[in-house]
C-alpha cells in the first residue's frame, strides 16, 4: 500500500475537487482520495504504483505537485462514505426545498431578490447532487449532467437579468418587503440547519468543506435580501430589490461557470 500527498495550488472550491475525482475515475489502484481544501492538499492511497495518476493530475493544470510518497502498512479508511452521503443528502433536500419556496414566494411577491436567492439555492443543490452522484457513476454521465446543470443555471440567470431590466424600465410594482424579510429569515435558519448537519462530519474532503463555505455565503446573501427588504420599506422603491437580485444572479453565473469546468 502506498500513500501520496499532492499540493494542488488551484484547488479552492468543489468544482476542482469534482474535476480531480472525474479525472482519476477508473484508476483501479486508487483506494481512497482525501481532500484538504483549506490547505489545498490531496492525499491518494494506492494499492500499487500507477504513473497515470501523476499525468492525469498534470493535465488538469491545477498546479498539482507531489510532496511526499511513502509505503504504508496500516490503513484505516476515513469516515464512512455512507454517512457522508446521508448528510449531504439532507443538505441537498434543504436546498431544493428552499429553491422551490423562494422561487414561488419571489414570483408572487414581485421580489427579484428572492428569485435570485432561489437560483443560488439551486446552484448549491446541483453541486451537492453532483458530489453525491460522483461515486460509482460513469464518467461520461457525470460530465453530461454537469454540462446540463451549468448551462441551465446560466439560462435561468440570463432570464433573471432580462426580468430585472424589464422591471427597471417598465414596472413600478413595489415588491412585498414583508415577504422578502420573512422568507429570507427562514432561509437563514435553513442554512444554519445545514451547517449543523455538516458539522456532524469530520471529513476534510473538498465537497464537505466547500459545503460549509457555501452555507456561510448563503447566509450573507440572505442577509442582503433582508437588508434590501428593509430598504424597500423605507424608500418605497423597487431599486434595492433589483440591485440585490442582480448581484445574486452574478453569483449564480459564477457558480455555473465552475460547474461547467467539471464537464471539460
Amino acid at each position: 500500500m502506498k500513500k501520496k500527498i499532492y499540493y494542488v495550488g488551484k484547488m479552492d472550491c468543489p468544482s476542482e475537487e469534482s474535476m480531480i475525482r472525474m479525472k482519476l475515475d477508473g484508476i483501479r489502484e486508487i483506494v481512497q482520495l482525501d481532500f484538504d481544501l483549506e490547505n489545498r492538499m490531496l492525499e491518494v492511497v494506492l494499492s500499487d504504483e500507477n504513473p497515470e495518476i501523476d499525468s492525469r493530475l498534470e493535465s488538469l493544470n491545477l498546479g498539482a505537485q507531489l510532496r511526499t510518497s511513502e509505503e504504508i502498512r496500516d490503513f484505516a479508511k476515513t469516515e464512512s462514505l455512507v454517512k457522508q452521503k446521508k448528510l449531504l443528502r439532507r443538505v441537498l433536500l434543504i436546498n431544493v426545498a428552499f429553491f422551490v419556496i423562494e422561487m414561488f414566494t419571489g414570483l408572487i411577491s414581485n421580489s427579484m431578490g428572492l428569485v435570485a436567492d432561489s437560483l443560488d439555492m439551486l446552484a448549491d443543490a446541483v453541486v451537492y447532487g453532483l458530489s453525491l452522484w460522483a461515486v460509482g457513476a460513469h464518467l461520461q454521465r457525470k460530465k453530461r449532467v454537469a454540462n446540463i446543470s451549468g448551462y441551465f443555471q446560466i439560462f435561468l440567470a440570463i432570464l433573471g437579468f432580462v426580468e430585472v431590466i424589464r422591471r427597471f424600465v417598465f414596472s413600478e410594482t413595489i415588491p412585498d418587503y414583508r415577504m422578502m424579510i420573512m422568507i429570507s429569515f427562514f432561509a437563514m435558519i435553513a442554512n444554519a440547519a445545514s451547517m449543523l448537519i455538516l458539522q456532524k462530519t469530520r471529513s476534510k474532503e473538498a465537497h464537505i468543506v466547500a459545503s460549509k463555505i457555501f452555507t456561510s455565503n448563503d447566509v450573507i446573501i440572505n442577509a442582503g435580501v433582508i437588508i434590501a427588504g428593509f430598504a424597500v420599506m423605507m424608500t418605497h422603491s423597487l431599486l434595492p430589490d433589483l440591485i440585490v437580485g442582480s448581484l445574486v444572479f452574478l453569483v449564480v453565473i459564477r457558480g455555473a461557470g465552475r460547474i461547467l469546468e467539471i464537464a471539460k
